[in-house]
């Protein structure tokens, strides 16, 4: 801890062939961020417009990564965890924040409002939630009524699920104690090849180490963050494979943020580039 920055966060943000997307995250974190924080962007080789539009931007710290040595076939997720790795290795803040290229700020305190949860408690190593979805709540309700199966787990007083099926903070906006994730020698690799996402054996790891993580619930971290799952998928759809009603359900929600009036005036103030 001695040589990191206290009371100051790094927000990383993996980009890869994403410029709107990216453009929206970076500026919507630069207009409604008051607490001390920096930025590490770590590109994934895109070799594109996104790539140019991260070079002109000087209140970042851009790291450009190549993927020639990652496995092919993966999907991206490899080089994502990969990615995540690099930017947390150069990091020298008491936190780190990973964040989605096609996840962005809502409203004004929210990472002084997250970091609030740690508290004062050191052994608190995370804050996060699962999946962020921008799905009617009446759709979220009629979910949980016919999960029978969690139903049954909790009626006959079950252990929760162990393996790829456990709960995990998803990196789609997390923060992490930086400190206990060098002490514990922890990385966001950690057994992809066992079928786990990146981050997700981190967050075990982390459970079955004696930590305590805040879990919130997806409408808590909705309050400030807006993602728009698969987003990275569906603009590049020659390299990764999804259900054509994914596809539609996320070009849906994707029209309609993108008609957002405060997600339209982001993005015409070229002001929070500079």
């Amino acid at each position: 801890m001695s040589n990191l920055v206290k009371d100051k966060a790094t927000i990383c943000v993996v980009n890869y062939k994403t410029l709107d997307f990216t453009r929206l995250c970076l500026r919507s974190i630069r207009k409604f961020t008051k607490s001390p924080y920096e930025v590490i962007v770590v590109d994934n080789d895109s070799q594109d417009e996104s790539l140019e539009y991260l070079r002109r931007l000087r209140w970042i710290r851009l790291i450009e990564r190549s993927t020639d040595n990652d496995p092919p076939d993966d999907s991206g997720g490899y080089s994502h965890a990969a990615a995540l790795d690099l930017g947390l290795e150069n990091c020298d803040t008491e936190f780190f924040v990973s964040m989605h290229s096609d996840a962005f700020v809502r409203r004004d305190g929210w990472l002084t409002e997250l970091i609030s949860y740690f508290g004062s408690d050191e052994n608190t190593a995370c804050v996060g939630s699962g999946k962020i979805e921008l799905t009617p709540r009446w759709r979220k309700l009629l979910r949980e009524a016919t999960d029978f199966r969690t139903f049954k787990r909790k009626l006959l007083r079950e252990p929760d699920p162990v393996g790829k099926f456990r709960y995990y903070n998803r990196t789609i906006c997390c923060l992490y104690r930086t400190d206990i994730l060098r002490r514990e020698q922890l990385s966001f690799l950690m057994d992809r090849d066992k079928g786990l996402t990146g981050g997700q054996k981190l967050y075990f790891e982390l459970v079955d180490r004696g930590y305590r993580t805040v879990e919130l619930s997806p409408s808590a971290m909705g309050r400030y963050i807006i993602h728009l799952a698969h987003a990275t998928q569906v603009v590049n759809p020659g390299e990764f494979s999804l259900r054509k009603k994914t596809i539609r359900k996320c070009n849906r929600i994707v029209e309609k943020v993108m008609s957002f009036e405060m997600v339209q005036s982001i993005l015409t103030d070229d002001s929070l580039d500079r």
